[in-house]
């Protein structure tokens, strides 16, 4: 019997639409390959990606020589390249890494010893009266600091949707609603069973996150690494909070976690967290007041003149730890598999570079039919960094929505008119920070359903959206 092999429609499936998954599609489309994104959920970045505290890393404390440094200093620089082409906003804070003790102030030397090593040569120790000096509203007890001078505040979600929105500018498609059931090998194409449909493509990418494991298995058999997810908790102070501080507030880390940051936020306020804690469900992090209560009282502990400062929201998200700490980036050039698994509180940062790195491994194994694209189209992305002029403060812009987050009726209907609109309403306050502020919706929330009445992939508010 003669068998008949299926042709492929993409170069490249790419498993995910997290910030490394929109990293990968873009990377791979700008080099020619032709792109499909499959994703489970309505929209992009609904898994790990949609919580993290938005720190764009230098990899001063990274382990020297790892590829997780590498991703990340080569994303830093590649971020810091097409900001201005994308207006990607970067709030110049700095961080210090401040020591609180006897111990932890005679561990910052080794921990500028490793800066350096790494590179990040700008690094120096701080007094503790130059710490006061720097910041006078942390705790007097505060022993001295280092202090990392290009570690800065991005916008979060800004940033992966330019990617995405570049990627499908350059011809990649996304599919929603497109969770993968199951893949078959039939010559050099895989064939993938998906909730959308069946995809056929030549290699497989996978970006999935908290399912990396699950995903792999569909394709090797056996999973190379184990997902443990590890919750964070985040608190979110009132945007008044922000002038008690400047710099990004780094602990002393240990060998588990990084511990509890406090930073502004691109949009103006201030955030503590996250939490570090292990659970076996991959979905819907709950937020605990144990654990918030400690974040709070971590805060106030650090700087008191937050006692007595408002709570604008809480929440939680889930991080696709492993059993080792390092990244889980693998390839099988034969079975035309490659894994970005196990990217964990650097993500954001490093996408780029571990988007990057895949590519440059895919395509030492593959010979590519179409070249590098010339000139590439750039997205524009709308600013929402509250230190950056807003659009509510341009006329025309048909009344503000949200007052707490000051969103227009404009910004509202770009978003849901855009080449990558929203799937969801989560998509949706992601894109324009409505529904985001003091109030959590209480006040725009129907007017927000009357602009988006019919253009989204799911209900308004789905079950358990803060």
């Amino acid at each position: 019997m003669h068998l008949v092999h299926t042709s492929p429609e993409a170069d490249v499936a790419i498993i995910g639409a997290g910030v490394v998954g929109c990293a990968m599609a873009r990377r791979f489309a700008l080099e020619g390959a032709t792109v499909v994104v499959l994703e489970a959920a309505t929209d992009i970045l609904s898994g790990a990606s949609k919580a993290n505290s938005a720190i764009l890393h230098t990899g001063f404390d990274a382990p020297t020589g790892s590829l997780e440094l590498a991703c990340m200093q080569a994303a830093y620089a590649e971020y810091m390249d097409i900001r201005a082409a994308m207006n990607l906003p970067v709030l110049e804070t700095g961080a210090m890494v401040a020591a609180w003790s006897d111990e932890e102030e005679a561990r910052l030397p080794t921990l500028l010893a490793q800066a350096q090593e790494n590179g990040v040569t700008d690094t120096r120790l701080l007094s503790r009266a130059e710490v006061l000096a720097r910041e006078p509203a942390l705790a007097g007890h505060v022993r001295g600091a280092l202090l990392v001078p290009r570690e800065h505040v991005i916008d979060p979600w800004s940033a992966p949707l330019a990617y995405a929105t570049q990627a499908q500018m350059l011809g990649a498609r996304f599919l929603f609603n497109a969770a993968l059931k199951g893949a078959r090998r039939d010559g050099a194409t895989w064939v993938l069973d998906t909730a959308a449909g069946e995809v056929k493509a030549t290699t497989v990418v996978n970006c999935a996150g908290l399912y990396g494991d699950h995903v792999e298995t569909m394709f090797t058999g056996k999973p190379s690494f184990e997902i443990r997810p590890r919750k964070g908790q985040f608190v979110v102070y009132d945007k008044a909070a922000s002038e008690h501080l400047r710099t990004i507030l780094l602990p002393v880390p240990n060998d588990r976690t990084k511990g509890v940051v406090l930073t502004r936020t691109i949009f103006g306020n201030l955030l503590v967290g996250p939490t570090a804690e292990e659970q076996e469900a991959r979905d819907r992090p709950d937020v605990t007041r144990p654990e918030l209560d400690m974040l709070m009282d971590k805060a106030v502990e650090l700087v008191p003149a937050l006692r007595d400062m408002p709570v604008t929201a809480v929440y939680a998200g889930l991080r696709p730890a492993t059993e080792r700490k390092e990244y889980r980036v693998h390839a099988d050039a034969d079975l035309g598999y490659y894994c970005a698994g196990g990217i964990r509180s650097t993500g954001l940062t490093a996408a780029l570079g571990i988007a990057s790195h895949v590519f440059a491994l895919w395509s030492g194994a593959y010979q590519a039919v179409r070249g590098a694209v010339n000139a590439p189209p750039q997205p524009v992305m709308p600013n929402l960094a509250e230190h950056l002029p807003r659009d509510y403060q341009t006329p025309g812009h048909d009344g503000i929505v949200c007052h707490c987050e000051m969103v227009t009726a404009r910004e509202i209907r770009a978003a849901l008119d855009s080449p990558l609109p929203p799937g969801d309403f989560g998509g949706l306050r992601r894109r324009t920070r409505c529904a985001m502020g003091r109030c959590q919706g209480f006040n725009c929330l129907a007017r927000v359903a009357t602009l988006s009445e019919g253009k989204l992939r799911a209900d308004i508010l789905p079950e358990g959206d803060a």
